[in-house]
């Protein structure tokens, strides 16, 4: 039986990504640091949630690592603190960049007027943001990706999933950027099976409420919507989506998770059976690859977008269950092949 594992390799993934960097980003003229001494390595800044997140952060962490294992870099990531100001995250970004450290990226679109400004103070250095396309300069690599593309492939594995013809949708933060994922995941979902409801809730309306950065939102909203008959829950939620997951796993129905492969993730192995897939989003390969056109000499900047066809979004192939099924994997690839070929139009509101 052939399967579609193959758009959830990491590897062929980075690989293809890369690619798209090279089509996508255009070159600036130096990769020197912002102080012209020796480049240290990459400087992330993580986003809410911070490291250990076993999702959006820890793909960045991955990128870091492996920039780290192959360039021999000694790179650095500073965690988010409580209530700070966007004063803040500039100072953090200045900072990193008046170290020696190039790239340097935030990690999430509420960096965006932080990078806005550092950049414009260190023209030397190569900024990047990942989740947000309006901050542009000559030295700024805007990493995004079509999120609503795997929430597709996931709503046509929910579709084929439920039993009950209730599947859930749990988003961190009502914000545009998690409206691609819902969307996305709707689409597939009816485009899949006629007649399935999709029962969706927003944790909260602001990042500073705790919208990607707590797991008990999260659990008390799947539990409701399990209540409510969900058999599937789809998790755009960061931190967050693990309390997702662990009510999936209590009232045994199925859980999806979102960016990493989260059957993988040591942290939720005690619940991992209950995870049919993720949709994933390329995040470390973009870190990497961003500090590889640094290290090349050849600095990306411009929108760098990862989409199906180029390996920056796939769905997650780990759960044997989920692999194994070939009704949902005959779906899934129909529905890949239709995006890819643009037959398939994803919404992305």
């Amino acid at each position: 039986m052939r399967r579609v594992s193959r758009i959830a390799v990491a590897g062929v993934a980075t690989a293809a990504f890369a690619v798209s960097v090279s089509a996508c980003g255009s070159s600036s003229t130096s990769s020197s640091s912002g102080d012209d001494n020796k480049n240290l390595g990459l400087a992330l800044a993580y986003d809410v949630g911070g490291k250990g997140d076993q999702s959006f952060n820890d793909a960045a962490t991955a990128g870091l690592e492996k920039a780290d294992k192959e360039f021999g870099y000694k790179s650095t990531a500073v965690e988010p603190q409580d209530g700070e100001s966007d004063a803040d995250k500039v100072q953090r970004l200045e900072s990193l960049a008046k170290q020696g450290y190039n790239p340097v990226i935030g990690v999430g679109f509420a960096y965006a007027p932080a990078v806005k400004a550092a950049a414009a103070k260190y023209p030397k250095t190569t900024f990047g943001i990942v989740d947000d396309e309006q901050t542009k300069a000559d030295n700024v690599a805007d990493l995004v990706f079509s999120e609503e593309q795997a929430s597709y492939l996931a709503g046509v594995a929910a579709a084929k999933a439920t039993k009950s013809n209730v599947v859930g949708f749990v988003g961190g933060v009502d914000v545009p950027l998690i409206h691609k994922f819902e969307a996305g995941y709707k689409q597939g979902v009816e485009d899949t099976k006629k007649g399935v409801t999709v029962k969706s809730q927003y944790l909260t309306e602001t990042a500073a409420e705790g919208g990607f950065s707590s797991p008990d939102k999260g659990e008390s909203a799947a539990d409701g919507q399990i209540d409510a008959g969900a058999d599937v829950v789809y998790a755009a939620a960061g931190l967050s989506g693990q309390g997702v997951i662990k009510a999936a796993n209590a009232n045994k129905v199925w859980a999806i998770g979102v960016d990493s492969d989260q059957y993988k993730q040591d942290a939720l192995k005690t619940y991992k059976d209950s995870i049919l897939t993720s949709a994933m989003k390329n995040v470390e390969g973009a870190v990497y690859t961003l500090a590889k056109s640094v290290e090349d000499g050849k600095p990306a900047t411009g929108v760098v977008r990862g989409d199906l066809a180029n390996g920056g979004v796939s769905l997650a192939n780990s759960n044997p269950v989920f692999a194994g099924n070939k009704e949902i994997q005959d779906a899934v690839k129909k529905a890949e092949e239709g995006i890819k070929n643009g037959t398939i139009k994803v919404k992305t509101s």
